[in-house]
């Protein structure tokens, strides 16, 4: 079974979903792909992962680095779920190019290559934003190229991580 939560943020309304033991999505409400892993049946309820989350959040827009993750479950496919766990990777207030995860791809895969379109498309159906840092993904010439939840909350996001 399903769960979902509401947090109010900074940046509008946040919907989040998880199961009995992780936290399986987190997005902007109304963003686009918004619930694309939330199944049909699903209840609101107050959950153990829902209170972590909350917390993690209430630290992160206070404008630190949360200094714990809750726990995830990423429901997806393994090409996604491998430039997910890349953008785990990507430090507070830093960010990586598209290109750069496309090669880390590549080299995991034993390729000579990987498409950034293909890393871009992962990046966009990111199901657990912000915990999956997928804001701090940019552009090869630095520019805020997409984001789900619009270009306007990368932005937010991304200058408050720098200050």
């Amino acid at each position: 079974m399903n769960y979902t939560h509401h947090y109010t943020s900074p940046l509008g309304g946040i919907t989040l979903a998880g199961n009995s033991k992780a936290l399986t999505g987190l997005w902007f409400d109304g963003q686009k792909y918004f619930g694309a892993s939330l199944s049909k049946e699903y209840e609101e309820r107050e959950l153990p992962v829902f209170e972590q989350t909350d917390r993690w959040l209430d630290i992160y827009f206070s404008g630190k680095e949360p200094d714990f993750t809750p726990p995830i479950e990423m429901e997806t496919t393994p090409f996604r779920k491998a430039v997910w766990k890349i953008m785990l990777e990507i430090p507070y207030g830093q960010t990586m190019t598209y290109g750069e995860i496309a090669d880390k791809i590549a080299r995991q895969k034993g390729l000579p290559s990987m498409s950034a379109q293909a890393v871009g498309g992962a990046v966009a159906h990111n199901a657990i934003s912000l915990i999956i840092p997928c804001h701090r993904v940019i552009g090869t010439d630095g520019s805020l190229t997409g984001y789900a939840g619009g270009v306007e909350k990368k932005k937010w996001l991304l200058e408050m991580e720098k200050n």
